[in-house]
């Protein structure tokens, strides 16, 4: 994974980049509108970017929760890179981010069908606590 480089920050080019993977892992792959994809105001989001080299291949956006607590949401990866570890890859530096923050629990709404890959790593999920949008989302969560 030494390849992949990891970018984190709200600056529009950051942006731009989560935004591409959102339109082709999201849009292109599950028909969401491109208007959802959007933040009202998304200049004071962080975003966390892989990249391959200069590719923008995987995304995360984590909010602050509280002093201890944040969430994990908008979680992409492109399909030319899924299955190869990209997606671990990603949540693990995004905890690592958050972990220096001082974040001790993340939690994460997951699409239903990808709950396994997040158990895998160590979230929790409650199957009680669901909603819908463009997917089932269950609520996972997992002390960092």
């Amino acid at each position: 994974m030494s390849d992949f480089e990891t970018i984190i920050g709200s600056e529009e080019w950051i942006r731009a980049g989560a935004y591409y993977v959102r339109t082709e892992g999201m849009v292109k792959d599950f028909a969401v509108p491109l208007s959802a994809e959007f933040d009202s105001d998304g200049s004071g989001m962080q975003y966390v970017v892989l990249l391959d080299n200069l590719l923008p291949v995987a995304t995360a956006r984590p909010v602050m929760l509280d002093a201890h607590t944040a969430r994990i949401g908008r979680v992409c990866v492109i399909p030319h890179y899924r299955g190869r570890n990209v997606g671990r890859l990603l949540i693990e530096e995004t905890e690592r981010w958050l972990k220096s923050l001082g974040v001790d629990k993340v939690v994460i709404y997951s699409r239903d069908a990808v709950v396994p890959f997040y158990e895998k790593l160590g979230y929790t999920a409650d199957w009680n606590d669901t909603h819908q949008g463009f997917f089932t989302e269950v609520y996972t969560e997992k002390n960092l």
